[in-house]
């Protein structure tokens, strides 16, 4: 676990920046995640010239970065991928899963590409679970300082088989939104979501912080939505959102409420003080 002390964007020469995590990780465990991205970057990425997605941290096994690699290729077909890894033995054991497009190698934060390219894409899931909540800004800064003008930098968390996921889409210049997806039959209610929270917000979920507020309110609307139950829990998420936009500024509509996701504004979330 990273130390208070010690910086997560410090490095010492020849070393990669950040600390080793848990490599957990499951096949399919990030298909919510890399939908969204498919859906809403889909377009920066076909527009780049050489774009460049990096699977940061990956963990144990390499399938989210194989998986990465087959989905933002509907959208963009020349896109690469590159995971990175900051445990060497994980990097050599990913090594027989490269292909043309897919690619593995050693390093953390820095995001070492060749030719100091700069990615198009960073996805950066369940690895900052694992710091403290005042180092997340640092980290933060230094990777989207290595986005390519229209980058996009995608941090957060999931339950272990991808049912519940939270996570914030940064560009260049910083945080933009905050997006809640869930498998909807899995769900009692929209603030379960809460525990995954991603480290930036999921210790501000108490009275008087604005993430506690909204999810208050996404319950109370899903409580209210009730009686459209009766058509399915997607139908009911959809009349919830409906119901969420007239009092939180709602970044998507219908088509991705639909996929059991909701978008809200980082500004409307960030945290106090």
């Amino acid at each position: 676990m990273a130390s208070r002390s010690t910086p997560p964007t410090s490095r010492t020469p020849g070393r990669p920046v950040g600390s080793v995590t848990r490599g957990t990780t499951n096949p399919n465990r990030l298909r919510r995640m890399d939908r969204w991205i498919a859906a809403t970057h889909g377009a920066a990425l076909r527009r780049a010239e050489a774009p460049v997605a990096v699977d940061l941290g990956y963990g144990a096994a390499p399938w989210t970065a194989v998986e990465l690699l087959d989905r933002l290729r509907q959208a963009a077909p020349r896109v690469r991928v590159v995971g990175i890894e900051i445990e060497p033995a994980r990097v050599t054991g990913a090594k027989p899963y490269e292909r043309e497009g897919l690619s593995f190698r050693h390093g953390g934060f820095e995001v070492p590409l060749d030719g100091g390219a700069r990615p198009s894409l960073i996805r950066a899931a369940n690895v900052l679970r694992q710091y403290d909540e005042e180092q997340v800004a640092q980290v933060w800064e230094r990777l989207c300082a290595r986005l390519a003008p229209d980058g996009l930098l995608v941090e957060g968390t999931c339950d272990e088989i991808g049912r519940r996921h939270v996570w914030v889409a940064l560009g260049p210049e910083g945080p933009r939104t905050v997006t809640f997806a869930t498998r909807l039959g899995s769900l009692e209610r929209p603030s379960d979501l809460a525990e995954r929270l991603p480290k930036a917000l999921i210790h501000r979920n108490v009275p008087g912080e604005p993430v506690h507020a909204f999810l208050r309110d996404f319950d109370r609307a899903w409580a209210a939505a009730a009686p459209y139950a009766s058509y399915g829990a997607r139908q009911r998420w959809i009349r919830t959102a409906r119901a969420l936009s007239g009092d939180w500024p709602l970044a998507d509509g219908p088509a991705r409420w639909r996929q059991g996701e909701l978008t809200v504004r980082w500004e409307a979330l960030r945290p106090v003080g």
